[in-house]
């Protein structure tokens, strides 16, 4: 059975203040990328795994993680894993295979080359190319402003949404929520979405 694990943490979480407040932004998001509660774990406050079962949504999920830290002024280093599962636990921290596997020893390789987003499946080829997409990603998405981010989650949250419709929900009009758009690149992260879930189909 294949997989996509999420591992993370929250980038110098020691020096905020009030923990509280992103605590519960991030225990927000996991729920909001699954509703079952057994598929992801904190750990330690400010780390966290996460399992997407369906694959082609594990890039676009991490987008999310992202922008809900970015909105909040924090960011997160985000391993994507994919691959089999050997064993499943009664939580995720408890599960096993390869998804698992990869996705932590990619975050330790995040924390030693200062990269924000980085994916291993066992095609080496294919974690080149989608990690150099990544790091060009990054360069919008380590820039992202709380207005920018906050514009980003929304998107992904309404996907059908019209311009307008998101600037009602958060007190803005039209044309500031179109400059937010293209100022997180918004269009171009997706596009990159599209091309990875063809990408990973391949796994």
């Amino acid at each position: 059975m294949i997989t996509s694990v999420i591992t993370g943490d929250i980038i110098k979480s020691t020096v905020h203040e009030f923990p509280k407040i992103w605590l519960d932004g991030l225990k927000e998001t996991l729920s909001y990328l699954s509703t079952n509660r057994f598929s992801w774990r904190l750990h330690q406050g400010d780390s966290f795994q996460l399992e997407i079962p369906d694959k082609h949504l594990s890039f676009i999920s991490a987008v999310y993680i992202k922008a809900s830290m970015k909105s909040k002024g924090l960011d997160v280093r985000l391993a994507i894993g994919i691959g089999d599962k050997s064993y499943e636990g009664e939580n995720v921290s408890e599960s096993n295979g390869e998804a698992f596997v990869f996705s932590g020893e990619t975050l330790e390789t995040l924390i030693k080359e200062k990269q924000n987003l980085r994916i291993k499946t066992n095609d080496f080829k294919l974690n080149e190319e989608l990690n150099l997409y990544f790091k060009l990603a990054l360069i919008a998405m380590d820039s992202w402003t709380v207005n920018t981010a906050e514009i980003v989650k929304l998107s992904i949250e309404y996907p059908n949404a019209l311009q307008s419709e998101l600037g009602k929900m958060i007190g803005i009009n039209q044309n500031a929520v179109s400059t937010r758009q293209k100022r997180a690149h918004l269009n171009e992260i997706m596009e990159l979405d599209l091309m990875y879930r063809q990408k990973i189909n391949k796994l």
